[in-house]
């Protein structure tokens, strides 16, 4: 009995698509100004004669609430049965803050309608939010649908959420009966692969981009740990690896920075004089190297801390003191819901938005003019590019299938596609431990609702209970740990 009242008080508080709706608010709170924010200016390459700099800049981005634009230019707020019925998309403008700038003097500033972005039902921003039962079924409304889809052109869309291997997170596994460590560094749109591996002649080697299988101590060396001492404490304090005395060893003649990056250079073929070589390989090492710490000169000291501490582990796990990590476990996996992956489609076409402008203002002053920038914005082109993501399912990064057509066979066939989780992982392939039900699935997801077949356990659901929690800035968790006495290493 008090386990139907706890159940019946749960759903009175939660849906079932809670954390969709909460990932979509996400987004638009503050997903989208991130993506501003990592390309907040644009500087057109071709100005007129008189101008020595021209920017243009992009500040606060807002979202409206859904709104439909009649034949005649009036607007006014649209529901979702009307978008079903009319064959419409259910859509909010988005606003965008531009100005620009002659010579670091504003010249323009105003706010331009970029596009339109499709709304989640049930969303904050969604018409039909806070909306009592009566209300609902005025407006022509199941008041027991949940939500946590998208109306695109009169069809019904649910975004699938996609499960990945967590970012930022070093892994070291036995593949083919050696170790091997990864590390994928995500930060904005990179997401790059670093690699750790031991060769034969027991040198440790990283590659990540360009750079394949360098010497770990050349990188350390190249990035400012220069003394030999430096870089056992900095891998530990408390014991003498031999594994590392014999990297020193064998690299014991590069002995500054300048070397060591000029080393970098000619192995990873930049084939230029010697100055234009160190510049280009200081820029690989300062952008994609541990991209999640940030970039530029003043993040050498702490990336190569953390290289020593991944290197402390790989050697623990290869010598057996510590255990290799399962991937398929639930805490070395991430869920990329619908705001998440909305994100990335945003922050691609934003940038060919951004190339858009830029290529019409350049076109324009050939010709001998200055055009104001707000005559040159094509919000069709966001609109158009996001709306054909959502109805063809082909996502950035050749990612196919992430929107479906909702299934509407019955009330919890529908629930069950909102709540599905697809791993990228191919179907063709064995795969055997990623199909297997896993001890950390219990609790978030279903141990029984999978397709037999190629598919099996590679399509899940989450558990009718599961809640998911919305990612936090580092910065916020390391200020809250601080707040509580945590102090750093002098």
């Amino acid at each position: 009995m008090n386990r139907s009242i706890l159940v019946k008080k749960y759903f009175e508080e939660k849906r079932f698509v809670d954390s969709s709706i909460l990932s979509f608010n996400t987004l638009l709170e503050k997903g989208l100004q991130i993506v501003i924010e990592e390309n907040k200016e644009a500087e057109p390459t071709i100005i007129p004669h008189n101008i020595e700099r021209f920017k243009i800049r992009f500040g606060r981005i807002t979202v409206g609430k859904p709104e439909i634009t009649e034949a005649d230019g009036s607007k006014r707020p649209i529901y979702p049965m009307e978008s079903r019925l009319r064959k419409i998309s259910y859509t909010a403008p988005i606003f965008l803050e531009v100005s620009t700038y002659i010579n670091d003097v504003q010249r323009e500033n105003f706010t331009a309608e970029i596009g339109k972005l499709p709304i989640m039902l049930k969303s904050k921003y969604c018409n039909l939010d806070s909306l009592s039962r009566e209300d609902l079924i005025k407006r022509g409304e199941d008041p027991t649908d949940p939500g946590g889809y998208f109306i695109i052109n009169g069809t019904e869309r649910v975004i699938v959420n996609v499960e990945d291997l967590a970012g930022n997170n070093f892994v070291v596994e036995k593949v083919k009966g050696e170790f091997s460590g990864r590390f994928f560094a995500a930060a904005g749109s990179y997401k790059i692969p670093h690699t750790f591996e031991r060769k034969k002649d027991g040198i440790f080697y990283m590659s990540f981009t360009r750079v394949k299988q360098m010497p770990i101590v050349i990188v350390l060396k190249a990035i400012g740990l220069l003394k030999d001492e430096e870089i056992m404490k900095a891998i530990s304090t408390e014991k003498t690896y031999d594994e590392v005395i014999l990297n020193l060893f064998e690299f014991v003649d590069i002995k500054t920075q300048d070397d060591a990056i000029d080393y970098i250079g000619k192995r990873i073929g930049i084939a230029q004089a010697k100055e234009i070589r160190m510049e280009r390989t200081k820029d690989i090492l300062d952008k994609f190297l541990l991209p999640n710490m940030g970039s530029g000169e003043k993040m050498r000291h702490a990336k190569a801390q953390n290289i020593c501490k991944m290197l402390k582990k790989f050697i623990d796990v290869s010598n057996g003191q510590q255990e290799e990590d399962d991937k398929d476990h639930y805490m070395n996996k991430r869920l990329r819901m619908s705001g998440d992956l909305l994100l990335d489609l945003f922050r691609a076409n934003f940038k060919v938005l951004v190339g858009d402008i830029l290529y019409n203002f350049q076109r324009i002053i050939k010709r001998g003019k200055l055009p104001s920038v707000r005559v040159i914005i094509r919000d069709k082109l966001l609109t158009s590019r996001l709306y054909s993501a959502m109805a063809t399912g082909e996502w950035v990064g050749g990612r196919q299938g992430v929107s479906q057509r909702i299934s509407r066979i019955n009330f919890l066939d529908m629930i069950s596609h909102l709540q599905r989780v697809v791993s990228p992982l191919s179907s063709s392939q064995e795969n055997f431990a990623a199909r297997a039900l896993h001890c950390t699935h219990i609790g978030r997801l279903c141990p029984i609702e999978t397709p037999e077949g190629t598919n099996i356990g590679l399509r899940k659901n989450l558990a009718m209970l599961c809640s998911l929690s919305q990612e936090t800035d580092d910065q916020e968790v390391l200020d809250a740990i601080k707040s509580l006495g945590l102090q750093e290493a002098q």
